[in-house]
């Protein structure tokens, strides 16, 4: 009774609660140097719990995690993994930590449970719920993921916000999020090895050049036709090509830097020469670095295929001819990702029909179906 009662009156703080934080430390009159410790310790080396908390009077008091790791894959053909994070609200996240071959290590982090943007090649779309992470839900997996890299002797270099969510539907704790990675106080991570993709939410992208202009942006284009755009991505009935393109040459403007263009091979859908030609005239005359995805299908949608290597070469340089950086991305993990993705999507479609009276669950079964 007595520790119950102690932990209502004294909860649990997080840590990336700046307010809280300082509330605890003038109320047990810290020494600041003490908070500084901590971080330096945790958010920076990525020093394990115990040794973050060594001497820190009120380690009872700070909460570390907001996640909790559920279950982890290791490709057996590369150097990705992955990681499955279970949410306080018992629905599974993914982080993906890709060791590349040139020794630097990246990690492509989640900002929602789930997709609204529903795009028709896309996993995490198909699954039928979406919540917001978090800002603290956002940071634990850096954190947790750069505990993984330190007990490794390796170094977390690069931040990708490719995971599960449009992060801009998420845009508050994004925005936060994002100032803690960067702040001197806490991650102190350089803005240029931060990368946020979204598929286009246009005044969104805009609000977050203008407040963190060193920080990287891409869009998932996939195509500069409307109409096969809007097959492929839903939210592109929103945001037009016009509006998209008006606000990525406002971006160049704010940042003075190249802007990613992702752009996904679907064979028979956008690889062809004139999809080529009608990319380079829309992405004219913008600072632009083009990144061609080969597709790796999902069993929910089987009508889609990946473009050959040789019709991609042929795009590739298709687009270096008219003088556009471009480059063509070489996936890892492939050999985990469709059995990683069924399993979150498997698991969080029976723990939300859990929670369900029978006929929501029933509805909510035949909506992902």
């Amino acid at each position: 009774m007595a520790r119950w009662r102690s932990s209502i009156l004294n909860p649990k703080i997080d840590l990336y609660d700046v307010v809280a934080v300082e509330q605890l430390r003038r109320q047990r009159r810290l020494d600041p140097q003490l908070i500084r410790q901590l971080r330096n310790r945790f958010l920076k080396r990525f020093d394990s719990d115990e040794a973050a908390l060594e001497g820190f009077p009120e380690a009872s008091r700070i909460s570390l995690h907001s996640l909790e790791l559920f279950r982890r894959f290791e490709s057996g053909i590369d150097g990705a993994t992955k990681l499955l994070f279970r949410t306080s609200s018992d629905l599974l996240i993914e982080s993906v930590l890709l060791r590349i071959a040139t020794g630097r290590n990246t990690l492509c982090v989640s900002s929602q449970v789930g997709c609204a943007a529903a795009c028709g090649f896309c996993a995490t779309g198909k699954m039928g719920i979406a919540r917001n992470l978090s800002v603290a839900e956002i940071l634990d997996q850096v954190q947790q993921c750069g505990q993984v890299l330190a007990s490794e002797g390796r170094r977390l270099q690069n931040i990708v916000f490719m995971g599960m969510g449009e992060p801009f539907h998420n845009e508050c704790n994004l925005f936060a999020a994002v100032e803690r990675l960067v702040a001197t106080d806490h991650f102190n991570r350089s803005p240029a090895s931060i990368l946020v993709s979204t598929v286009g939410v246009a005044d969104a992208m805009l609000r977050f050049a203008e407040q963190f202009p060193k920080v990287n942006l891409a869009l998932s284009l996939h195509s500069a036709s409307q109409e096969k755009r809007e097959q492929i991505i839903p939210l592109a009935k929103k945001y037009s090509l016009q509006q998209l393109r008006e606000t990525l040459v406002e971006i160049n403007q704010v940042q003075q830097r190249e802007f990613m263009i992702e752009y996904l091979m679907l064979a028979g859908v956008n690889d062809s020469t004139n999809d080529a030609i009608e990319l380079i005239r829309w992405l004219e005359p913008m600072q632009v670095h083009v990144n061609l995805i080969p597709y790796n299908p999902i069993q929910d949608a089987p009508h889609l295929h990946g473009s050959s290597s040789e019709v991609i070469n042929r795009f590739a340089t298709l687009l270096k001819a008219e003088g556009l950086k471009t480059t063509i991305r070489y996936s890892l993990g492939s050999d985990i990702a469709a059995a990683c993705g069924q399993l979150v999507r498997s698991e969080n479609r029976q723990r939300v029909m859990n929670r369900m009276p029978q006929d929501q669950g029933l509805a909510f079964t035949k909506a992902c179906e």
